[in-house]
């Protein structure tokens, strides 16, 4: 039976009249995979509703931070006794000291933490701190890794960058991306060519220890080993930036996983329970140089707000008191993994490391940037629309991870690779 869409097709055209793209952020316009985008009322566990009544088993899960699923009860009502005492103050609260305290305390690596109020804030934040300690000013970032938009950072960036217009942004000066070098993810001698062209003006290197941003590229065995020991050679700083494998990969993220520590990490996405929030840290030494205990300026006026502190407590909670979430979680993608390899066979490759996943149709195997453009687009758009219009609700772009949740149902599943079994 044809999905109905008509009111988010009227919304659609309504919010191009005032909003860029009708869209708050470029993903959303379904612009690689055509079509119109599907207008969101409501969420509960696995599954996400539209404003025409559709219902979706959803793989996106607000880009990761939905881990224990839609409207966790224990957090929702959290969150409404929070928002009882008052939306924002200005001024510190407890909250903020109990979430920072948590943080530290499950990613030790992170002896003192700051809190913004997005993943881009917090990246941006990290590097000026990097900068600030160094007394250096380039840093290097690796092709298709995405670090949010702040201005240095847009050089070969991933997420929605790759399946825009633009590879990279307009509006950005040159000048601000003249200290950003861009190596090659996985490949250890363009890291090391950079280092002996700029060696004692490198401040550091920023990293998605899992790259989910250019679909999901993992870590080939002993680069990231190699990115620890050729920052402390040079005298650079090693930022891991897990905002979205933080909490997702593990309870202690990409750090715990791979056991290395980095000098700074950033977060996001699961720190505020599904709340608008982000926080770095690292070594006390570093993120000393922050104001107001060094010269390094970063604020923010809703920085560390109650609810979306509060939301992060309780989530954080959960996943730490209950570690077999993660063990279940992994289960359950590797379910939806072997369906793809199954089904659709050397069209795809599929990357899978504990709750997410990619399916790129192309028949190489995704290790970094190169690969992963070698991905048929415009497949994956037809597989997107197809499951889309069967009720299972992926990311609009082919360079975006599935996130799969701690309410998804062996229903779901099973549902989910009988769709995909069936396509042709």
């Amino acid at each position: 039976m044809e999905q109905v869409i008509t009111k988010s097709k009227q919304l659609f055209e309504v919010a191009k009249e005032k909003i860029p793209g009708g869209v708050n952020s470029p993903v959303r316009a379904f612009g690689s995979v055509g079509g119109c985008p599907r207008f969101m009322e409501e969420a509960k566990g696995s599954k996400i509703y539209d404003v025409d009544g559709n219902e979706y088993i959803d793989y996106v899960c607000s880009w990761g931070p939905g881990i224990l699923g839609h409207a966790r009860e224990e957090v929702i009502e959290a969150v409404k006794e929070a928002c009882g005492k008052g939306l924002t103050f200005g001024a510190p609260t407890k909250k903020e000291v109990e979430l920072a305290d948590l943080i530290t305390e499950i990613m030790p690596a992170m002896e003192m933490v700051r809190l913004v109020s997005s993943g881009t804030e917090a990246v941006m934040s990290a590097i000026r701190v990097a900068r600030g300690y160094t007394k250096r000013d380039m840093i290097i970032k690796f092709k298709g890794c995405y670090h949010g938009h702040s201005d240095g950072l847009l050089v070969k960036a991933g997420s929605a960058a790759l399946t825009t217009a633009v590879p990279d942004s307009a509006g950005v000066p040159a000048s601000y991306t003249s200290n950003t070098l861009v190596a090659n993810y996985n490949d250890e001698q363009s890291v090391a060519d950079l280092f002996a062209n700029y060696q004692d003006k490198i401040a550091a290197i920023v990293v998605e220890p899992v790259a989910a941003n250019m679909g999901l590229v993992l870590p080939k065995e002993g680069f990231l080993q190699f990115l620890r020991d050729i920052t402390k050679e040079n005298g650079a700083l090693l930022i891991f930036d897990e905002v979205i494998t933080g909490f997702r990969l593990g309870v202690g993220g990409a750090t715990a996983h791979y056991g290395i520590t980095p000098d700074l990490i950033t977060l996001g996405k699961i720190v505020g329970g599904g709340m608008p929030i982000g926080a770095y840290g690292g070594r006390k030494d570093v993120m000393s140089v922050v104001s107001p205990l060094g010269g390094v300026y970063q604020a923010g006026t809703l920085s560390g707000n109650p609810i979306a502190t509060t939301a992060g407590i309780e989530t954080l909670r959960i996943l730490k008191n209950n570690p077999e979430i993660y063990t279940l979680l992994e289960e359950k993608t590797k379910v939806l993994a072997k369906a793809a390899k199954e089904a659709l066979g050397d069209k795809v490759c599929v990357n899978q490391i504990g709750s997410l996943m990619s399916i790129f149709f192309t028949k190489e195997n995704v290790v970094d940037y190169a690969t992963a453009m070698t991905a048929d687009t415009s497949e994956y758009a037809r597989f997107f629309n197809y499951l889309l219009e069967r009720g299972i609700y992926t990311a609009p772009a082919q360079f975006e991870a599935m996130f799969v949740s701690d309410a998804h149902t062996k229903e779901d599943l099973e549902k989910t690779c009988d769709l995909i079994a069936a396509y042709k």
